[in-house]
Protein backbone atom coordinates (compact mmCIF):
# COMPACT_ATOMS: atom_id res chain seq x y z
CA UNK A 1 0.00 0.00 0.00
CA UNK A 2 2.55 2.32 0.77
CA UNK A 3 4.09 2.00 -2.85
CA UNK A 4 0.51 2.94 -4.17
CA UNK A 5 0.60 6.04 -1.92
CA UNK A 6 3.75 7.30 -3.23
CA UNK A 7 3.39 6.81 -7.28
CA UNK A 8 -0.44 8.32 -6.98
CA UNK A 9 0.80 11.67 -5.79
CA UNK A 10 3.60 11.24 -8.49
CA UNK A 11 0.96 10.37 -11.47
CA UNK A 12 -0.66 13.54 -10.80
CA UNK A 13 2.45 15.60 -10.74
CA UNK A 14 2.81 14.76 -14.31
CA UNK A 15 -0.40 14.94 -15.40
CA UNK A 16 -0.19 18.53 -14.29
CA UNK A 17 2.94 19.39 -15.77
CA UNK A 18 1.71 18.04 -19.25
CA UNK A 19 -1.62 19.62 -19.48
CA UNK A 20 -0.54 23.09 -18.33
CA UNK A 21 0.96 24.55 -21.58
CA UNK A 22 1.65 22.29 -25.16
CA UNK A 23 3.85 25.32 -25.94
CA UNK A 24 7.08 25.52 -24.94
CA UNK A 25 8.43 29.52 -25.45
CA UNK A 26 12.66 29.44 -25.66
CA UNK A 27 12.35 33.42 -26.82
CA UNK A 28 13.15 35.17 -23.19
CA UNK A 29 12.44 38.63 -23.12
CA UNK A 30 14.74 41.48 -25.04
CA UNK A 31 17.82 42.05 -23.16
CA UNK A 32 20.88 44.43 -24.38
CA UNK A 33 23.78 42.07 -24.36
CA UNK A 34 26.84 43.97 -25.93
CA UNK A 35 29.67 41.70 -27.78
CA UNK A 36 32.98 42.91 -28.01
CA UNK A 37 35.77 41.53 -30.49
CA UNK A 38 38.84 43.69 -30.14
CA UNK A 39 42.32 42.45 -30.53
CA UNK A 40 45.39 45.27 -30.35
CA UNK A 41 48.58 45.08 -32.15
CA UNK A 42 51.11 47.45 -32.43
CA UNK A 43 52.22 46.29 -35.14
CA UNK A 44 49.17 47.07 -37.21
CA UNK A 45 48.55 50.88 -38.65
CA UNK A 46 44.71 50.70 -37.59
CA UNK A 47 43.19 49.24 -34.35
CA UNK A 48 39.86 47.41 -35.25
CA UNK A 49 36.85 47.04 -32.56
CA UNK A 50 33.90 44.91 -33.65
CA UNK A 51 30.60 46.18 -31.04
CA UNK A 52 27.59 44.09 -31.67
CA UNK A 53 24.23 43.32 -29.93
CA UNK A 54 23.31 39.39 -29.12
CA UNK A 55 20.05 38.70 -30.82
CA UNK A 56 17.09 36.39 -30.59
CA UNK A 57 13.80 35.86 -32.02
CA UNK A 58 11.19 32.97 -33.55
CA UNK A 59 13.01 31.06 -37.01
CA UNK A 60 16.21 30.39 -37.40
CA UNK A 61 19.33 32.09 -35.63
CA UNK A 62 21.22 31.88 -39.23
CA UNK A 63 18.79 33.89 -40.73
CA UNK A 64 18.46 36.69 -38.44
CA UNK A 65 22.49 36.61 -38.85
CA UNK A 66 22.39 37.56 -42.55
CA UNK A 67 20.76 40.66 -41.63
CA UNK A 68 22.89 43.85 -40.32
CA UNK A 69 20.15 45.47 -37.96
CA UNK A 70 19.40 42.04 -36.15
CA UNK A 71 23.42 42.40 -34.16
CA UNK A 72 24.38 46.34 -35.19
CA UNK A 73 23.68 49.18 -32.69
CA UNK A 74 21.16 51.36 -34.49
CA UNK A 75 23.03 54.36 -32.95
CA UNK A 76 26.72 55.10 -32.93
CA UNK A 77 28.31 54.44 -29.87
CA UNK A 78 31.09 56.23 -27.73
CA UNK A 79 33.90 54.04 -28.07
CA UNK A 80 37.98 55.26 -26.84
CA UNK A 81 41.54 53.31 -25.85
CA UNK A 82 42.33 54.96 -22.71
CA UNK A 83 46.53 54.58 -22.38
CA UNK A 84 47.84 54.34 -19.08
CA UNK A 85 51.78 54.25 -17.82
CA UNK A 86 50.95 51.89 -14.77
CA UNK A 87 48.63 53.77 -12.67
CA UNK A 88 49.20 57.09 -14.21
CA UNK A 89 46.44 58.03 -17.48
CA UNK A 90 49.02 59.24 -21.02
CA UNK A 91 46.63 59.44 -24.03
CA UNK A 92 42.93 59.16 -25.04
CA UNK A 93 42.24 57.71 -28.52
CA UNK A 94 38.73 57.97 -29.59
CA UNK A 95 37.57 55.75 -32.26
CA UNK A 96 35.23 56.32 -35.69
CA UNK A 97 33.48 54.13 -37.22
CA UNK A 98 33.91 52.31 -40.64
CA UNK A 99 32.19 50.01 -42.97
CA UNK A 100 34.59 47.24 -43.89
CA UNK A 101 33.03 46.17 -47.57
CA UNK A 102 35.12 42.92 -48.30
CA UNK A 103 33.83 40.65 -46.37
CA UNK A 104 33.38 37.35 -48.17
CA UNK A 105 30.83 34.43 -48.08
CA UNK A 106 32.27 31.61 -45.92
CA UNK A 107 34.66 34.59 -43.92
CA UNK A 108 31.81 34.46 -40.84
CA UNK A 109 27.90 33.20 -40.51
CA UNK A 110 27.13 36.98 -40.48
CA UNK A 111 26.24 39.39 -43.23
CA UNK A 112 28.40 40.37 -45.55
CA UNK A 113 29.97 41.87 -47.76
CA UNK A 114 29.53 45.00 -45.46
CA UNK A 115 29.90 45.42 -41.95
CA UNK A 116 30.45 47.70 -39.57
CA UNK A 117 33.45 47.91 -37.55
CA UNK A 118 34.89 50.87 -34.74
CA UNK A 119 38.42 52.00 -35.14
CA UNK A 120 41.47 54.12 -34.76
CA UNK A 121 45.11 55.01 -36.01
CA UNK A 122 46.29 55.40 -32.93
CA UNK A 123 49.96 54.36 -32.72
CA UNK A 124 50.26 51.94 -29.22
CA UNK A 125 53.10 51.78 -26.92
CA UNK A 126 54.41 48.18 -25.99
CA UNK A 127 54.94 49.43 -22.67
CA UNK A 128 51.52 50.54 -21.46
CA UNK A 129 48.08 49.02 -20.77
CA UNK A 130 45.09 49.92 -22.80
CA UNK A 131 41.72 50.30 -21.22
CA UNK A 132 38.82 49.99 -23.24
CA UNK A 133 35.40 51.90 -22.80
CA UNK A 134 32.14 51.66 -24.32
CA UNK A 135 29.39 53.60 -23.90
CA UNK A 136 25.50 53.98 -25.13
CA UNK A 137 24.55 57.22 -25.41
CA UNK A 138 21.14 56.36 -25.93
CA UNK A 139 20.67 54.07 -22.72
CA UNK A 140 23.99 55.22 -20.69
CA UNK A 141 24.58 51.46 -20.16
CA UNK A 142 29.10 50.94 -19.72
CA UNK A 143 30.96 48.45 -20.84
CA UNK A 144 34.87 48.09 -20.13
CA UNK A 145 37.89 46.03 -20.46
CA UNK A 146 41.51 45.94 -20.44
CA UNK A 147 44.92 44.41 -21.87
CA UNK A 148 48.65 45.02 -21.96
CA UNK A 149 50.37 44.48 -25.30
CA UNK A 150 52.65 41.85 -26.67
CA UNK A 151 56.21 43.13 -26.70
CA UNK A 152 58.59 42.83 -29.76
CA UNK A 153 61.13 40.10 -29.02
CA UNK A 154 64.22 38.97 -30.78
CA UNK A 155 64.44 35.88 -33.61
CA UNK A 156 68.00 34.66 -33.85
CA UNK A 157 67.23 31.74 -36.22
CA UNK A 158 66.89 32.10 -39.30
CA UNK A 159 68.54 35.91 -40.56
CA UNK A 160 66.83 37.61 -42.34
CA UNK A 161 68.67 38.19 -46.19
CA UNK A 162 69.79 34.54 -45.12
CA UNK A 163 69.79 31.29 -47.58
CA UNK A 164 67.74 28.14 -46.15
CA UNK A 165 67.86 24.52 -47.39
CA UNK A 166 65.11 22.08 -46.78
CA UNK A 167 67.21 19.14 -47.08
CA UNK A 168 64.16 15.94 -47.64
CA UNK A 169 64.90 12.43 -45.86
CA UNK A 170 64.21 13.15 -42.24
CA UNK A 171 66.50 16.87 -41.93
CA UNK A 172 65.58 18.88 -39.09
CA UNK A 173 65.52 22.58 -39.61
CA UNK A 174 65.69 24.93 -36.58
CA UNK A 175 64.18 27.97 -35.58
CA UNK A 176 65.30 29.82 -31.91
CA UNK A 177 63.89 32.81 -30.63
CA UNK A 178 63.52 34.62 -27.62
CA UNK A 179 60.30 34.84 -25.61
CA UNK A 180 57.88 38.36 -25.79
CA UNK A 181 56.90 39.40 -22.80
CA UNK A 182 53.26 38.89 -22.20
CA UNK A 183 53.12 36.45 -24.32
CA UNK A 184 51.88 32.66 -23.91
CA UNK A 185 50.99 30.86 -26.90
CA UNK A 186 53.13 31.48 -30.76
CA UNK A 187 52.39 30.10 -34.34
CA UNK A 188 54.69 29.62 -36.82
CA UNK A 189 54.34 30.34 -40.43
CA UNK A 190 55.95 29.72 -43.81
CA UNK A 191 54.99 31.64 -46.17
CA UNK A 192 56.75 30.21 -49.81
CA UNK A 193 56.84 32.45 -52.69
CA UNK A 194 57.20 31.32 -56.09
CA UNK A 195 57.30 33.01 -59.97
CA UNK A 196 55.23 31.09 -62.39
CA UNK A 197 54.48 31.06 -65.93
CA UNK A 198 50.94 29.76 -67.37
CA UNK A 199 51.00 27.35 -70.30
CA UNK A 200 48.57 29.86 -72.32
CA UNK A 201 51.51 31.47 -74.34
CA UNK A 202 51.38 34.60 -72.89
CA UNK A 203 54.69 35.59 -71.63
CA UNK A 204 53.27 36.75 -68.43
CA UNK A 205 54.20 35.43 -64.96
CA UNK A 206 52.83 35.92 -61.41
CA UNK A 207 54.25 35.90 -58.24
CA UNK A 208 52.31 33.26 -55.46
CA UNK A 209 52.46 32.06 -52.31
CA UNK A 210 51.96 28.92 -50.32
CA UNK A 211 51.63 29.15 -46.68
CA UNK A 212 52.53 26.49 -44.46
CA UNK A 213 51.69 26.23 -40.53
CA UNK A 214 54.45 25.09 -39.27
CA UNK A 215 53.30 24.84 -35.62
CA UNK A 216 50.23 26.63 -33.69
CA UNK A 217 50.52 25.77 -30.27
CA UNK A 218 54.02 26.43 -29.27
CA UNK A 219 52.92 27.85 -25.25
CA UNK A 220 55.42 29.51 -22.94
CA UNK A 221 55.49 27.91 -19.50
CA UNK A 222 54.08 31.65 -18.52
CA UNK A 223 53.61 35.27 -19.83
CA UNK A 224 56.81 36.33 -18.47
CA UNK A 225 59.15 33.43 -19.23
CA UNK A 226 62.80 34.24 -20.53
CA UNK A 227 63.10 30.89 -21.55
CA UNK A 228 64.52 31.07 -25.32
CA UNK A 229 62.59 28.95 -27.65
CA UNK A 230 64.32 25.77 -29.50
CA UNK A 231 62.06 24.48 -32.00
CA UNK A 232 62.65 21.94 -34.67
CA UNK A 233 60.54 20.87 -37.89
CA UNK A 234 60.88 18.07 -40.22
CA UNK A 235 61.81 19.34 -43.96
CA UNK A 236 60.04 17.17 -46.03
CA UNK A 237 56.96 18.56 -44.30
CA UNK A 238 58.04 21.51 -46.49
CA UNK A 239 57.78 19.52 -50.00
CA UNK A 240 54.55 17.57 -48.58
CA UNK A 241 53.03 20.64 -48.54
CA UNK A 242 54.14 22.05 -51.82
CA UNK A 243 53.24 19.58 -53.50
CA UNK A 244 49.98 19.13 -52.16
CA UNK A 245 48.73 22.68 -52.62
CA UNK A 246 50.04 23.32 -55.92
CA UNK A 247 47.91 22.85 -59.57
CA UNK A 248 49.56 21.55 -62.17
CA UNK A 249 47.05 21.90 -65.36
CA UNK A 250 47.76 25.33 -66.33
CA UNK A 251 51.32 26.61 -64.96
CA UNK A 252 54.25 25.48 -67.57
CA UNK A 253 57.36 26.49 -65.40
CA UNK A 254 57.62 27.70 -62.05
CA UNK A 255 61.17 29.27 -59.96
CA UNK A 256 61.28 29.11 -56.40
CA UNK A 257 61.47 32.87 -55.11
CA UNK A 258 61.87 33.73 -51.12
CA UNK A 259 60.54 32.07 -47.94
CA UNK A 260 59.40 34.59 -45.18
CA UNK A 261 58.89 33.29 -41.53
CA UNK A 262 56.11 34.88 -39.69
CA UNK A 263 55.42 34.37 -35.95
CA UNK A 264 52.35 35.37 -34.50
CA UNK A 265 51.44 35.27 -30.89
CA UNK A 266 49.24 35.50 -28.47
CA UNK A 267 48.72 36.50 -25.34
CA UNK A 268 47.56 34.78 -21.94
CA UNK A 269 43.95 35.80 -22.38
CA UNK A 270 43.96 35.28 -25.86
CA UNK A 271 45.41 31.77 -25.86
CA UNK A 272 42.42 30.81 -22.61
CA UNK A 273 40.07 31.92 -25.57
CA UNK A 274 41.15 30.01 -28.64
CA UNK A 275 41.31 27.05 -25.76
CA UNK A 276 38.15 27.26 -24.55
CA UNK A 277 36.36 27.88 -28.38
CA UNK A 278 38.77 25.26 -30.18
CA UNK A 279 36.91 22.08 -31.18
CA UNK A 280 36.73 19.30 -28.53
CA UNK A 281 38.60 16.06 -28.57
CA UNK A 282 36.61 14.59 -25.80
CA UNK A 283 33.45 13.18 -25.19
CA UNK A 284 32.53 15.96 -23.41
CA UNK A 285 31.70 18.60 -26.08
CA UNK A 286 30.05 21.58 -24.22
CA UNK A 287 32.82 24.12 -23.15
CA UNK A 288 32.49 26.86 -20.35
CA UNK A 289 31.58 30.64 -21.90
CA UNK A 290 34.75 32.67 -21.67
CA UNK A 291 34.57 36.27 -21.93
CA UNK A 292 36.82 39.16 -20.30
CA UNK A 293 34.49 41.99 -21.14
CA UNK A 294 32.88 44.04 -18.06
CA UNK A 295 28.53 44.32 -18.76
CA UNK A 296 28.94 42.42 -21.91
CA UNK A 297 30.27 39.17 -23.43
CA UNK A 298 33.65 38.89 -26.15
CA UNK A 299 37.38 39.42 -26.05
CA UNK A 300 39.20 42.41 -25.70
CA UNK A 301 43.46 41.27 -25.54
CA UNK A 302 46.36 41.14 -27.44
CA UNK A 303 48.59 39.67 -30.67
CA UNK A 304 51.48 40.81 -32.37
CA UNK A 305 52.86 39.15 -35.42
CA UNK A 306 56.90 39.36 -36.72
CA UNK A 307 58.06 38.41 -40.05
CA UNK A 308 61.75 37.39 -41.20
CA UNK A 309 61.70 38.42 -44.38
CA UNK A 310 63.88 37.75 -47.51
CA UNK A 311 64.78 34.09 -46.72
CA UNK A 312 66.01 32.86 -49.94
CA UNK A 313 66.33 28.73 -51.38
CA UNK A 314 69.28 27.84 -51.47
CA UNK A 315 70.19 26.18 -55.17
CA UNK A 316 70.09 22.61 -53.48
CA UNK A 317 66.67 23.30 -52.44
CA UNK A 318 65.65 24.55 -56.12
CA UNK A 319 67.15 21.26 -57.07
CA UNK A 320 65.12 19.18 -54.48
CA UNK A 321 61.98 20.65 -56.01
CA UNK A 322 62.39 19.56 -59.43
CA UNK A 323 63.24 15.66 -57.54
CA UNK A 324 61.43 15.29 -54.61
CA UNK A 325 58.40 12.86 -55.03
CA UNK A 326 56.08 15.32 -53.45
CA UNK A 327 57.04 18.10 -56.09
CA UNK A 328 58.09 16.50 -59.09
CA UNK A 329 56.30 17.19 -62.51
CA UNK A 330 55.07 20.57 -60.80
CA UNK A 331 57.07 22.82 -62.86
CA UNK A 332 60.03 23.61 -60.98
Amino acid sequence: MRSVKVILPLLLLLTALFSCNKELNVNANWKDITVVYGLLDQSADTTFIKITKAFLGPGDALKFSKIADSSTYPDKLEVRLDEYNGSLFVNSYSCDTITIRNKQKGDSIFYYPNQLMYYTKAKLNENYRYNLYIRNKKTGKLITSQTLLIHDFEIMRPQINSQITFTPGGHMTEVRWAPAKNAKRYQLMIRFFYVQFPKSGVQKKDTNYIDWVVDNKIMALDAQSTQPFDEYFPDDGFYSVVGGLLDTTTVLTRVAYKCQFIFSVASDTLNTYMEVTEPSLSLVQEKPAFTDISNGLGLFSARYTKVVDSIFPSAQTKAYLKTNVYTIGHGF
